[in-house]
């Protein structure tokens, strides 16, 4: 009972991220669920879990297929990078579910960590320029 109150509490508490959420803030949620979801499809793929760890890495694979469907390609050369940088690794989750191997997963999070550093860091510029 205690953890279904938990996971009630967190979905409210994750609804109202969103809403307050401006769009710099949404992208950042984003990357988090993606991350989290990548943490938990290793997880499974260690207990050989087959279908949590498929629901979890198609639910990274949607989170980072959105954010690539949210890129300004007016933006330049920096949009065509991370387009294709979210088609590789796009492709490597579907290549790590299907060899089960979490070392795919590794290197995905690792990009996926590389690009939140550099959002996060732009927080404050972004938030500027919104104004």
């Amino acid at each position: 009972m205690y953890a279904r109150g938990a996971k009630q509490y967190q979905a409210v508490g994750t609804q109202t991220s969103i809403m307050d959420a401006d769009p710099h803030k949404l992208i950042q949620l984003l990357i988090d669920g993606a991350l989290a979801r990548m943490s938990a499809a290793k997880g499974h793929i260690q207990r050989n879990e087959i279908e949590q760890r498929n629901k979890m890495l198609n639910s990274a694979i949607n989170i980072i297929s959105g954010l690539q469907e949210s890129l300004n390609m007016d933006a330049g050369e920096l949009s065509l990078n991370l387009e294709r940088l979210y088609d590789y690794m796009t492709r490597r989750l579907f290549e790590a579910n299907l060899k089960n191997d979490e070392t795919i997963v590794d290197e995905v999070v690792k990009l996926m960590l590389e690009i939140k550093s550099a959002w996060d860091g732009i927080r404050e510029e972004a938030l500027s320029i919104a104004r």
